[in-house]
């Protein structure tokens, strides 16, 4: 039987990177965001989390949107955006206008805007506890997701000015049965570390779930890598051709400060550069 694959043959390879807000101060991130954009990467994420998410718990760490609001503004090319928001921390309608305010400061010159608005449903229960908001389950989480996007998009259709462009939603999570059918809904990018073995399966699944929704999958981009927790497909042998098989056109890997070692991108965008004809 011929595994599923995701239709992409009109996308070009694109590298990200996501540097951890964590275990640095904010002009060492600030100097390794711009190096990364100086190394060539298409995007650059964050994350939105209030503590470190590896040891010291203790350690620098930096809030999402002030960061991201800096970040567009002094940077010029990338693609920018968190990895992922979580939308249990804010009214849906404040995220929108945070969005959209993001995309107006990252057009700078250009008059289109760079943001990718990243969002899933939350995981890390010291950050609800320590800031006062409920955790609930996956169940609730994940509902509540599905309310705020569609304010989402209503909301950016009503503020002036509008954003510069239609603001790309990536949705990370690899959930059969909610997460995958919002991917279907909403989604211009899915994120997932599902392992490389199954990923096949969970591509059927979004496929069905397009096809309910009345949704071409040619539109969704898919999107991978690692984290700096040690998780994804990307760490797997021999991944990176596999996952260009398969349909994947975002490459993200996680880097870690106090150092952000940028070297494990140079063979990822030596790649790029070779399979996009470049």
């Amino acid at each position: 039987m011929t595994e599923p694959r995701h239709p992409a043959a009109h996308r070009p390879l694109r590298i990200g990177v996501q540097l951890a807000p964590q275990h640095a101060s904010y002009t060492a991130y600030r100097d390794a965001v711009l190096r990364a954009e100086d190394l060539g990467v298409d995007a650059i994420f964050n994350w939105d989390h209030f503590f470190p998410l590896t040891e010291p718990m203790d350690a620098e760490h930096f809030e999402a949107w002030t960061v991201l609001a800096a970040l567009a503004e002094q940077t010029e090319r990338v693609e920018l955006g968190p990895l992922v928001n979580c939308s249990s921390y804010r009214n849906p309608d404040l995220q929108a206008d945070m969005a959209r305010t993001v995309d107006h400061i990252s057009a700078r010159a250009t008059g289109t805007g760079r943001l990718i608005f990243g969002t899933g449903s939350g995981w890390a229960q010291p950050d609800y506890d320590e800031y006062g908001f409920e955790f609930g389950t996956v169940g609730s989480r994940l509902d509540a997701l599905a309310d705020d996007l569609s304010r989402i998009r209503s909301r950016w259709e009503r503020l002036n000015p509008a954003p510069t462009r239609r603001i790309p939603i990536l949705i990370g999570g690899q959930g059969e049965r909610k997460t995958l059918r919002m991917v279907a809904q909403h989604a211009d990018i899915w994120h997932t570390f599902t392992r490389l073995d199954d990923m096949p399966h969970k591509i059927g699944v979004l496929h069905e779930w397009c096809a309910r929704e009345g949704r071409d999958p040619a539109e969704i981009e898919l999107s991978t890598g690692y984290t700096i927790r040690g998780f994804g497909p990307l760490l797997e042998t021999d991944a990176a051709p596999r996952l260009y098989e398969l349909g994947f056109r975002l490459i993200i890997p996680a880097i870690d400060g106090p150092d952000y070692d940028l070297s494990p991108l140079t063979p990822l965008l030596e790649w790029r550069d070779r399979i996009n004809g470049a």
